[in-house]
């Protein structure tokens, strides 16, 4: 699911930075501006895309939006720069009344801004390979998915020694995310491409499509579905690896987490001809369901939650119980997260479930017992659903999370900070399924 409490519009150009200091005073007095509610000023340095975007009304909406999830901004915190392909990105750690943000602000080279979110999280640590890792047994190659304007730059881990190999696409959750899946210090498809490429099984990851194309994604926000943000990329994935050298078209395998485990018997029924399917904390439970069970959850975990939290979860919930409603309309003009009502139904039309009844690829499904976003109750879901399909393999993880990290006690938000890799037994699990099918 998103992690992310707001996404505003992230867009990535070619750019040469002025100083870092210059561009953290842009960034700072774009920050007080908004606290000001002074929305023209803020967008005074925007590029075209994000002035598109993002106009001073959208931002004021925007802004006005996050306020009442998190409250006020009381102070700025420490500013962190960091280099991103060619783009300056400058982090500020922002005190809000009920929450610590971090504020990502894009530059271009003359020194616009050309993206914008709020995470709770920020810059991502130097990776540091998990234990099972066998840097020597494989190698990467920067490779292209898809074509034309929607084409996203992509990583190919590939086994040394003579194919041709097994291969596994990785499909992301929902939000904007990058090849590693990255959260916080934690880089949940890393860990999974390098440990299954340690064990013989090409992998590739690549990025979201409104990750890598952030601001072209924000201008089509009423009629994107899931079609555009998960399927059409993963397909195109899937056709990437049957024309490489080295892997076995027979043997190419999607998988899927949160959303992509989701999306994943869909991606099935597009193409038939892939070898098998692998759901990592994928919601059997439709989507209303699923959101408004989080929301509660987290906010169960303050003792005293304010009135501002409150009627922000409450909001969130009014708008998901429309997502159970069998005749709602694409029509409707409801946003729900961000995103339009049109997007929500076509999430809706995935009709996991029904469809993994109906496709014939073997499947392998996995889940954390800790996970509090997508919960026990969905894996029992799968379980029932496809009870007797002598195809299907399902497996849970008593002391994991929605990161398929170990951790103990009640699970909550903050653990995701904590730096953590996908267990040991996971990755030697999924690379035994692959090769005995």
């Amino acid at each position: 699911m998103n992690l992310s409490l707001v996404l505003l519009t992230t867009a990535l150009l070619p750019s040469v930075p002025p100083e870092a200091s210059k561009l953290e005073e842009r960034a700072r007095a774009m920050m007080t501006a908004l606290e000001k509610e002074d929305y023209k000023a803020a967008a005074k340095n925007f590029d075209d895309a994000m002035n598109k975007a993002l106009p001073p009304d959208k931002l004021g909406e925007t802004w006005k939006g996050l306020v009442k999830q998190v409250g006020a901004l009381k102070k700025q915190g420490a500013a962190t720069t960091e280099k991103v392909q060619k783009y300056d990105v400058i982090w500020i750690a922002c005190e809000f009344k009920e929450a610590t943000l971090y504020s990502r602000v894009v530059f271009d080279s003359e020194g616009r801004i050309t993206g914008l979110s709020f995470r709770p999280f920020g810059p991502a640590k130097e990776y540091k390979a998990p234990a099972y890792v066998k840097r020597d047994a494989f190698k990467e190659t920067e490779v292209q998915v898809g074509e034309g304007e929607w084409a996203l730059p992509a990583t190919l881990a590939v086994p040394t020694g003579v194919g041709p190999f097994p291969a596994v696409v990785l499909v992301h959750g929902s939000g904007s995310h990058d090849r590693d899946e990255t959260i916080g210090p934690n880089r949940t498809f890393r860990d999974l491409a390098w440990g299954l490429a340690s064990q013989g099984i090409a992998v590739l990851r690549y990025e979201k499509r409104n990750h890598h194309h952030g601001a072209k994604m924000a201008k089509m926000k009423d009629t994107l579905t899931i079609k555009e943000e998960v399927l059409d990329d993963a397909l195109a994935a899937v056709a990437l690896l049957r024309n490489t050298p080295g892997i076995d078209r027979r043997r190419i395998f999607v998988l899927g987490h949160s959303l992509g485990a989701m999306a994943a018997p869909r991606i099935g029924a597009r193409d038939p001809k892939i070898a098998g399917l692998i759901l990592m904390a994928g919601p059997s439970r439709g989507m209303g369901e699923v959101i408004i069970e989080q929301v509660e959850y987290i906010l169960s975990l303050d003792a005293s939650p304010s009135e501002e939290q409150k009627k922000g979860v409450a909001k969130v919930i009014k708008q998901a119980e429309k997502l159970n409603d069998p005749k709602m309309s694409p029509e409707a003009k409801d946003d729900l997260l961000g995103a339009s009502m049109l997007y929500w139904l076509s999430v809706r039309d995935l009709a996991q479930v029904e469809t993994a009844k109906k496709i014939n690829q073997p499947m392998l499904i996995l889940q954390g017992g800790r996970d509090y976003q997508v919960t026990m109750q969905d894996f029992e879901g799968w379980k029932k659903a496809l009870a007797g399909r002598k195809d299907t393999t399902l497996k849970s993880y008593p002391k994991l999370n929605h990161l398929f990290v170990v951790g103990e006690g009640k699970a909550k938000p903050a653990e995701y900070e904590k730096e953590g890799h996908v267990v040991a037994d996971v990755v030697a699990d999924i690379a035994i399924w692959v090769k005995e099918h």
